[in-house]
Order: structure tokens, then sequence, then C-alpha cells
């Protein structure tokens, strides 16, 4: 009766693997689908579509002083992290030593600048409050890399039905 269930056992297990390594040969025969509009890079996309403003030369003299300003060598170690909580309004309330400053573009556009290159790290973001009483609004949150500003992040912010709103959100970038 063992020998049964043996022998049972190890026919699942092959049938089990032929399955996965049949299914997966079906997916590398299929032909590559092309990159929907939206993982397209912002700057290719159309103006009114949600990409991300242009850098002035302002910006990119106040990007280059935070860089210099640079933060210290714990702080950039891996596994530490960055944050910053901003208000629907772009001014930066609160977060770690490394958040410099944050700015609002338009409706739901923001800018969060740090004094280290964040182009490769890691970003998180989320709809929050800035009350630490009261549950954040509806809304969705997208986050990344500023274009030609190593040092920011450009996060865009909508209401619930996917219309750009100002919210306020947190974000943590993950050394």
């Amino acid at each position: 009766m063992t020998t049964l269930f043996r022998r049972k056992t190890v026919a699942v297990a092959f049938a089990a693997l032929a399955l996965t390594l049949a299914g997966g040969g079906i997916a590398v025969a299929q032909p590559a689908a092309q990159a929907p509009a939206e993982v397209a890079q912002p700057a290719a996309r159309q103006p009114d579509s949600g990409s991300q403003p242009a850098v002035t030369p302002a910006e990119a003299r106040k990007a280059k002083a935070a860089l210099a300003q640079g933060p210290s060598a714990l702080a950039t170690t891996a596994g530490t992290v960055a944050s910053a909580v901003v208000t629907s309004g772009g001014t930066l309330l609160r977060g770690s030593p490394q958040a410099v400053s944050a700015t609002r573009y338009g409706p739901g556009q923001y800018q969060v600048l740090f004094n280290y290159n964040v182009s490769l790290k890691t970003f998180v973001a989320t709809v929050g409050t800035t009350d630490p009483f009261n549950v954040p609004p509806g809304g969705e949150v997208s986050v990344a890399p500023r274009l030609q500003t190593p040092n920011a992040v450009f996060v865009q912010t909508r209401n619930s039905s996917g219309t750009p709103a100002d919210r306020p959100f947190h974000l943590v970038i993950a050394n």
C-alpha cells in the first residue's frame, strides 16, 4: 500500500513539474507585448497627460546647491531611509535631514529635493495626512525620478477617479 502512494506521489510531482515547464514555455513563445502608454517615460508623453514640467535654471541651481551640501555618510548607507511629508500645497512639513525642499508645480504635481543622488534608489509614496488625527483623503500617488535632476523625485497625485488633484503625501526613499 505504501509503495502505491509513493508511486502516485512521484507521478503527481512529475506532472506538476511538466505543467510548470509547459506553461513557462508557452509564456516565452508569445510575442513581446508593447509597453502601455502609462509605462512610457514622462518626457515622451503628451504635455496634458501628466508629463513632468521642465526644469528651470533656478531649480537646476537649487538642486546643485543641495548636492553640494551633501548628507552625512551614515545617512546614505544601505538599509537607511530618507523621508518627507508634503502638504497638498507643496510645503515640506517634516522629514529626514536629507529632504531639502518640496515644490508644487500644478494640480497634483510636486518635486521633492534631497541633498544626495536618489536616481537609483527605491521610491515609495502614499497619499497621507499632515494632521495626526485625521484619515487621509482618497486618491492615488505616483513617484518617479525627476528628469534632469538626480537628487529629486517627481510625485503626481490624483483623486480616486484619476484626475490630477492636490493631495498631501508621505514619501520614503530606501537606500
